[in-house]
């Protein structure tokens, strides 16, 4: 659809009022992103740029899209997930603030993909992507525009692994900063963030009591540690699996009984992925789960749990609830949430305003400092420079009111010495 001003494909232009009012309260959680928002609007850094975005099109992510707008970018925007689209969002993005948009919740995979496309059509100069699906389209499909880009910005796990595999295979042709690995981002919206996200997905689709059931975590990341700690805390009892030693013996230290998926399969009331990697939930595991098994996901992408498995082996299949689709295997029933896409967003809101603060400060500064560079990277996945980590974590304690010590000058001195001693 098109009006004067913006092209754009939303569900519903009716629905740009309420999704202004949510817009409006996520930023007011969110004072670390208004703060930077106030001085881009002065100082216009991205000035001339047009920014492709596929990200989460939530409440958090539009003020995000607006603070990128005020610094002077022209910006479009299409979904990073089926299902994480909130249509009154991407109605006030398209109507209110000019940013065209492409997303709709449940669009299929052909409009998905169309979207996509559509934000490529804009020839964007810097990319701005959750999952890597938009920089991976760029590459694969139009060759002749990634001379366009200048540099890009990637913001979650699984997006990362597969941009330093296409650094490694030498096919990434511009430099990305990876927002994911920034302190302030995977310390806290990883781990608090997915942590409280996960169990409202879950909660909200199943009406679950998560007290007294075993929940199997798949993966002990900062994603699988913030789930773990937030789940025995509303007093399930947690199993970690996991394939790296060092964060399996994290998770038993941690209190967390670990086992193999085979053995969590026969025990676990809830299974949740979080990897970053396929079919960690697949044949000879629906085999043996108990009757009401339930099977969500928490990665960024579908292919987690193996459901194509799952379907060959129902007997029949129907939605339980509204979020919540049951299979029956062999007299069982196993039930998926958000067809086993992120039950966060899929069947819940994603993450508090509060800690996407803090991501998506990260985004906006890292979109600034990477452009500065003026040419200077090379095609290579780059860290979140450690003042910048340090100026949003040092603005996110000033917004809650907290101080903290600083060193003395003889503490500096000393820092930097090797001659003092005992």
């Amino acid at each position: 659809m098109t009006d004067e001003t913006v092209t754009y494909d939303i569900a519903d232009a009716g629905l740009a009022e309420l999704g202004r009012q949510r817009i409006a309260w996520a930023d007011s959680h969110m004072p670390v992103l208004a703060s930077i928002r106030e001085r881009f609007a002065k100082e216009r850094p991205l000035e001339g740029i047009t920014i492709g975005a596929c990200l989460h099109i939530t409440t958090e992510t539009a003020n995000l899209l607006r603070t990128l707008k005020a610094g002077g970018a022209t910006v479009v925007a299409c979904a990073s997930n089926p299902l994480s689209t909130q249509d009154d969002v991407a109605a006030s993005l398209a109507l209110d603030e000019g940013i065209a948009t492409f997303a709709i919740k449940g669009e299929d995979t052909d409009t998905y993909f169309r979207h996509i496309d559509a934000v490529l059509d804009a020839r964007p100069q810097m990319t701005m992507d959750d999952g890597c699906d938009l920089v991976s389209r760029l590459h694969r499909e139009r060759p002749e525009q990634v001379a366009d880009v200048l540099a890009g910005t990637e913001e979650t796990t699984t997006g990362v692994i597969r941009l330093r595999a296409m650094e490694a295979d030498a096919a990434l042709k511009f430099p990305i900063v990876a927002v994911n690995d920034a302190d302030t981002k995977h310390m806290f919206d990883n781990r608090y963030g997915t942590g409280q996200s996960t169990l409202d997905g879950i909660i909200r689709a199943t009406n679950v009591l998560l007290a007294g059931k075993v929940m199997v975590v798949a993966g002990y990341g900062y994603c699988g540690k913030g789930l773990s700690e937030r789940a025995a805390g509303m007093g399930a009892n947690v199993v970690v699996c996991e394939v790296d030693p060092l964060r399996a013996l994290e998770a038993v230290m941690d209190g967390y009984r670990v086992m193999p998926m085979a053995d969590a399969a026969r025990i676990g009331d809830i299974f949740v992925t979080v990897t970053g990697d396929r079919d960690v939930l697949r044949a000879e595991h629906f085999q043996v789960m108990k009757d009401g098994a339930i099977l969500a996901n928490s990665g960024h992408f579908d292919i987690e749990i193996d459901l194509e498995a799952l379907a060959k082996m129902a007997g029949g299949r129907r939605m339980a609830r509204a979020m919540a689709e049951e299979f029956q295997v062999e007299g069982k029933r196993i039930l998926v949430i958000a067809e086993g896409r992120l039950v966060n967003l899929g069947a819940a809101e994603g993450h508090p305003a509060a800690v996407m603060d803090m991501s998506f400060a990260n985004q906006a500064l890292a979109a600034e400092w990477v452009l500065a560079q003026k040419g200077a990277l090379e095609p290579k996945v780059y860290l979140v420079p450690k003042d910048i980590d340090a100026e949003i974590a040092r603005l996110k304690l000033e917004t809650m009111g907290i101080e903290i010590d600083v060193l003395t000058p003889e503490q500096v001195e000393y820092l930097s010495s090797w001659t003092v001693g005992t």
